[in-house]
């Protein structure tokens, strides 16, 4: 493994659509990427189906070849044995050889973006991770001061360092407020988040 480029991953995890609730019920704790690869940050936004879905917190990180891949990794990745799990890794990645290196993301879901709490003013979300998410997905919607504001916010998560940052003075942190309600406004309307008191809506409840 020594001689494996090592690859690194950001604040964003990529997943495909179809795990979308296998997450978010618990039954897939990890995923499983060819190549050798080192998580920058112990907190990611996991996406699946073009939107975030989950913050999660990487818990464990590991390498194995193919050929060491056991009926551990086929439950972690919600499969139910390591035949299938091997299938859907030729699936992605086509042809794979036994000596080829793995790297196991295990994770742990600790919000859910489809049923945020409506009483709070964010929402239960931090200025950062919303900042993240709306850099990510909404291109027309903001302004060159807004994309400047959540950028500057993804760095300090703080309110107030942003207005000094940005502006060089603290009274403007109603702006940067603005900017945040803003960004979590448009990500509701486009259902790339969604609150619980809209899911009970929504299902009639």
């Amino acid at each position: 493994m020594s001689k494996t480029k090592m690859k690194f991953i950001g604040r964003h995890l990529m997943l495909k659509g179809e795990y979308i609730e296998k997450v978010l019920n618990g039954e897939k704790k990890a995923t499983i990427r060819k190549g050798v690869y080192k998580p920058k940050y112990d907190e990611v936004i996991i996406h699946a189906g073009g939107r975030p879905i989950a913050k999660a917190k990487i818990t464990r990180v590991y390498y194995k070849k193919l050929s060491e891949l056991g009926e551990y990794e086929a439950r972690i990745e919600g499969f139910n044995n390591v035949e299938e799990l091997i299938n859907e890794l030729k699936k992605v990645y086509g042809r794979i050889s036994k000596e080829d290196y793995f790297t196991i993301i295990e994770f742990e879901v600790i919000q859910r973006l489809d049923e945020l709490a409506s009483e709070d003013p964010y929402y239960g979300l931090t200025p950062a991770d919303i900042a993240r998410i709306a850099l990510r997905y909404l291109d027309k919607e903001l302004t060159e001061l807004d994309r400047k504001i959540l950028l500057d916010l993804t760095r300090t998560n703080s309110i107030r360092k942003t207005a000094i940052n940005v502006f060089k003075d603290l009274n403007k942190r109603g702006i940067v407020r603005k900017a945040i309600r803003k960004a979590l406004r448009f990500l509701i309307e486009r259902n790339l988040i969604s609150t619980q008191e809209k899911q009970s809506l929504e299902s009639g409840e």
